[in-house]
């Protein structure tokens, strides 16, 4: 019997700096895009992917996204008295999208860790993992791009995007051979973390998404930490990557770093341009400027 990716983990236990001093107080997956906090937009891209269960990997001070997804009584009370009927079902649809499940990394030891706090909620089966920071607008879900290549292949897979130049040197790199017939899907060799663009072995950079077999526990309860004494999820895939196949899939869609302030500003604008109560009027707002 084939196996099924049911869950998806999303670490959400970092200080997110780069957002200081907004995230002194807020957790840098409640920032707003447009209208809905980041964390959002990858909640419904893995229940619109066929995910039945939501893992969130958090930490001291980010109750507010338990919160977000949390009925608010006195919200709804106070909406619902004053006749806001269309703000009163956004709010419900938030609380009515699913039932999470949290679990908490105690100390900031790295992405490796943070997913390795999920190994009871996951069990023994596939899973996704999903970086909050990249949200990727695509016409089919990315991952659901990956699950349907996951139910082909039955491996671990990456998502990865072509990076052309010397930015490929901000990105893990996966190397290997696309499969015949199918050169969105590549066998993967190996992987280099951050090389020179010289050394780059490829221009297929992973991004934020991941579909991992359950013995990815196992190695990371037994790789070395890194510097500052994380453990590096990377390793361990390298560590899976001697005992069982992954693959990469370059995905269709549009990837933004929102967890960059220029990304964050970049991706506010494509996602109010496509919004059809105020793009047209925001377009021409931008039109009108003199850049």
């Amino acid at each position: 019997m084939k196996s099924k990716v049911r869950k998806a983990v999303f670490p959400a236990a970092g200080f997110g700096t780069r957002f200081l001093p907004a995230t002194k107080a807020i957790p840098k997956e409640m920032l707003a895009l447009v209208d809905k906090p980041i964390i959002q937009y990858g909640v419904e891209e893995a229940l619109a992917s066929g995910c039945e269960e939501i893992i969130i990997v958090t930490a001291r001070g980010k109750s507010a996204i338990e919160d977000h997804f949390d009925i608010s009584y006195e919200l709804e009370a106070s909406l619902e008295k004053r006749g806001k009927k269309e703000l009163l079902q956004i709010c419900r649809n938030v609380s009515n999208m699913v039932d999470l499940k949290y679990v908490r990394q105690k100390e900031a030891k790295g992405l490796g860790h943070a997913v390795l706090m999920a190994k009871d909620l996951v069990g023994n089966e596939p899973f996704a993992v999903i970086l909050p920071d990249d949200v990727i607008d695509a016409p089919v879900p990315c991952l659901k791009q990956m699950i349907d290549t996951f139910d082909q292949v039955q491996g671990s897979i990456l998502a990865t995007m072509v990076i052309e130049g010397p930015a490929i040197s901000a990105y893990g790199v996966l190397d290997g051979n696309a499969l015949p017939g199918n050169p969105k899907v590549i066998e993967a060799r190996g992987m280099v973390e951050k090389p020179k663009f010289e050394e780059a072995p490829s221009k297929n950079a992973i991004i934020g998404r991941y579909i991992l077999t359950p013995a990815i526990f196992d190695l990371l309860e037994k790789i070395t930490p890194g510097a500052g004494g994380e453990l590096q999820l990377t390793d361990a895939i390298k560590g899976l990557l001697k005992t069982e196949k992954v693959y990469g899939l370059t995905f269709d869609g549009i990837r933004h770093d929102a967890g960059d302030k220029l990304g964050m500003l970049k991706a506010t604008v494509d996602f109010a341009l496509k919004r059809p109560d105020f793009g047209p009027p925001f377009r021409e707002y931008l039109k009108s400027l003199s850049i």
